[in-house]
This record gives C-alpha cells, sequence and structure tokens, in this order.
C-alpha cells in the first residue's frame, strides 16, 4: 500500500465532509449524536468481542497492566461512552456564537463568530473510548475528524468507528465526516501530522513518547500536553481526615491515568500526624513509596527518592513523597518539577489556597478536590480529546468549544474609512 496517497486520500475526503459539517444545523448534529449513542449501546455485545480479540493479544504480549486497563472495554465504560456522546449532543452548539459585538465610531459593528477548525485528527493510544469521545466532540463542533489509534486496540477502534460512522451518516451527517486510518504502520503518525492543507489541527494523546514523536514530525499546529507529573499538597491547615482521603483517591482510585497524583507534598507542621496512617492506608492498596530524608525520618520503610522521582510520571502504583517547609517551598517544587497538568491543595485557609490558586500556573488547579477529578466529563464537557497544557488556543480539558476557532465578522451601513 502507498501509504502517502492513502492518507492523502483520508485528507481530501475528511477536507470535503468539513466543508459540509461547517454548515449543519445544530438539530442534525444532535440527531446524528444521539443515533451514535444508541449505536454503541445496540452493540454492546459485539464492541466487547471485538475489544477481548485486543485484550488476547495484548496479553500475549506482555502490555503493562495499566496499558491493558486503559485498553479495556466493559459494560460500566460502553455505558459511560454512550453517556458522554448524549451528553454532548445535548450541549448548546458552540458554532455561530458571537462574541463581543460592539459599534465602533465608523458605523461599524465589529464582533468574533465561532466556527469550526475544519479537519482535525487525533493520533491516540490503548484506549479505545477516545474513539467514540474525540469523534462526538469533533462533530458536535461542526468539524470532521480523521482518527489513528494504535495497533493495540485496532479491532476496538475498528469496530467503534465503522458504528460512529454508519450511525452519523443514516441521520444526516456527510460521508466520511469520521474516518479511522486503517493500518498499523507507524508511518501513518508522521504522514497524518506533515497532511498541510488537508488537516487543520492534530491532537496527540498517550504516552510521552507518542506525543513528542507527533510534535517532532509535524507541520501541522498541534494541541497536547507531553505527561501529567500531578501534585497535591497538603498544607499545615489541612483538614487531615479530609487529605487522607483525597490523597488515597488521587493515588489509588486510577493510577494509570495522566491525571492520577505522582507526587505528594506535606506540610512539616502537620508531616507527623499526617503520614504515618496515610501510608498504612497506601500499603495495604499496594502503592511503593519513595521518600525525600525527611519522609524517611517518619517512616524509614519507604524508599529513598532519588531527583528523577520528582520528574516521574509513574502511572502505576508509585507515590514519591516529600515534606517541605512552607506553601512556599510546596509552590517552588511543583514550579520545578511539574507538568502544568493538574495541582492540588488541601487546606482549610482561605487566603492560603486563593494563593496557591493565583500562583501555581497549571492548566487545572485544585482546592480540597483529588487531581483524579480533572476531567472533560467531570467538567462538564460531556468528554474531552484530550488535556492541553500548552497557552495558546486551548487549556486544560478540551470539549467542543475548544474545537472550533472564530472568524471577525463586520456589519455597516456603507461605512467606509476615513
Amino acid at each position: 500500500m502507498d501509504l502517502k496517497a492513502y492518507v492523502r486520500e483520508c485528507g481530501l475526503r475528511a477536507r470535503d465532509a468539513a466543508a459540509r459539517m461547517a454548515t449543519l444545523d445544530s438539530a442534525t448534529k444532535e440527531r446524528a449524536l444521539r443515533a451514535m449513542a444508541r449505536a454503541i449501546s445496540d452493540r454492546a455485545a459485539f464492541i466487547k468481542q471485538q475489544n477481548e480479540r485486543d485484550l488476547a493479544e495484548a496479553r500475549e504480549a506482555g502490555l503493562a497492566s495499566a496499558m491493558i486497563d486503559r485498553l479495556t472495554l466493559n459494560d460500566k465504560r460502553i455505558a459511560g461512552m454512550t453517556q458522554a456522546v448524549n451528553e454532548i449532543a445535548a450541549q448548546n452548539d458552540p458554532v455561530g456564537e458571537i462574541e463581543h459585538m460592539v459599534c465602533r465610531p465608523s458605523g461599524i459593528r465589529v464582533g468574533k463568530m465561532r466556527v469550526p477548525i475544519g479537519v482535525v485528527g487525533i493520533i491516540y493510544e490503548s484506549r479505545p473510548n477516545v474513539t467514540a469521545d474525540a469523534a462526538a466532540l469533533c462533530l458536535k463542533a461542526g468539524n470532521a475528524c480523521i482518527l489513528r489509534g494504535g495497533k493495540e486496540a485496532f479491532h476496538s477502534n475498528m469496530v467503534l468507528a465503522k458504528i460512529l460512522s454508519e450511525a452519523g451518516t443514516a441521520a444526516g451527517l456527510p460521508e466520511h465526516a469520521v474516518q479511522l486510518i486503517e493500518v498499523t504502520d507507524r508511518a501513518t503518525v508522521a504522514l497524518l501530522a506533515q497532511a498541510e492543507g488537508l488537516v487543520d489541527l492534530i491532537i496527540p494523546r498517550g504516552g510521552e513518547a507518542l506525543i513528542r514523536a507527533v510534535v517532532e514530525a509535524a507541520r501541522v499546529p498541534v494541541i497536547k500536553h507531553y505527561k501529567g507529573v500531578c501534585h497535591t499538597y497538603v498544607d499545615a491547615d489541612a483538614d487531615l481526615e479530609m487529605a487522607q482521603r483525597l490523597c488515597f483517591n488521587a493515588k489509588v482510585q486510577r493510577p494509570g491515568i495522566c491525571n492520577a497524583m505522582e507526587t505528594l507534598l506535606v506540610h512539616r507542621a502537620v508531616a507527623e500526624k499526617f503520614i504515618p496512617p496515610m501510608f498504612a492506608e497506601y500499603r495495604n492498596a499496594g502503592v511503593e513509596l519513595r521518600g525525600c530524608e525527611k519522609t524517611r525520618k517518619i517512616d524509614p520503610t519507604a524508599k529513598p527518592a532519588t531527583e528523577e522521582d520528582w520528574y516521574a510520571e509513574y502511572l502505576e502504583l508509585i507515590l514519591a513523597v516529600r515534606i517541605v517547609e512552607s506553601m512556599d517551598e510546596a509552590i517552588s517544587h511543583i514550579r520545578t518539577y511539574g507538568s502544568a497538568h493538574t495541582d492540588a491543595i488541601v487546606t482549610e485557609n482561605v487566603r492560603t489556597a486563593e494563593r496557591f490558586v493565583r500562583e501555581v500556573d497549571s492548566s487545572s488547579v485544585m482546592v480540597n478536590a483529588s487531581t483524579r477529578l480533572s476531567d472533560g466529563g467531570e467538567y462538564g464537557l460531556g468528554a474531552e480529546i484530550g488535556i492541553s497544557t500548552d497557552k495558546l488556543h486551548a487549556r486544560g480539558p478540551m470539549g467542543a468549544a475548544e474545537l472550533t476557532t472564530y472568524k471577525w465578522i463586520v456589519y455597516g451601513d456603507g461605512a467606509i474609512r476615513q
């Protein structure tokens, strides 16, 4: 197969579909998305059957448990996909919204109108639910999408893309509004990222190595985050019972996800009271603990933390722990080692919380909440197409509105420039 020609053909079809998607009315898009959600629910048994093929191959290949967890589609996750697509369908259509319309001395009225980006390429690993989330969000925003999933989820992605495309087309979407790259050759990743004039935006989702490879190859704009080194800081004024509950959830609830906590920072004033029961709970859950020297004085059984541990995105049941002298030290640690993804403080002091929110420059900053809540669905976006730690165009969880851009619109009544 001529892969360059194949990707170009996908891009040409998507470009044609995007032109027609941009003019679709809100009712048609909502009807199509609800039809797609029903189709996922109706074909759940077949989806699980195809997913089991991927899981069997993953186990045989010796994939890590965190990767297998991301790959798995059970009844709960399929129901979650269905719910997410329905939630996206029910949202207000961002396309056509007009903002900041103002009258100027020349007599013109000037404003910004939200418009689709065009063709969005999504390159992702492991999680087949991204197929449904990404397609639904792109379509809601009036875009066409080209999906390039990982080979480990090939059968799951194929069946989901087929179900979504057929249901959407039958409900009034243009053909090829949703396309999946149906070959696993890694060369298609670079080819999609280099498809200038056909693809308007690339969003990679997966491990740091994949994302860096996409960025290095790309000639098309990329929105991304490299990794999620998320912190929770337990302040001197924290409710320690709340802190224990939040910190356990942030690390243990689903450790293989980018919003799981990787480093715990504890103020020295509460360390001796907080760390022993917290560590006992972690160990009961199978968490490997790595601590600074001050932490190991309280619990010598913790492994010594190295400089590399503070930068690490473990994506498994490993946690780095550091005792800090002040919030200034906690913020300095986050600035030095963090990835600008999600960072949280646990405190009952309102002024301390407000300062943390102001001074920590991450895409999500939380007060008295688990970092695991950093998610498009939890934020009311229905789902997310990714989390951006960039500062241009979009930041944090990206929903349908973040998959639009804008154009200036100007109304006059014979206005001329003097």
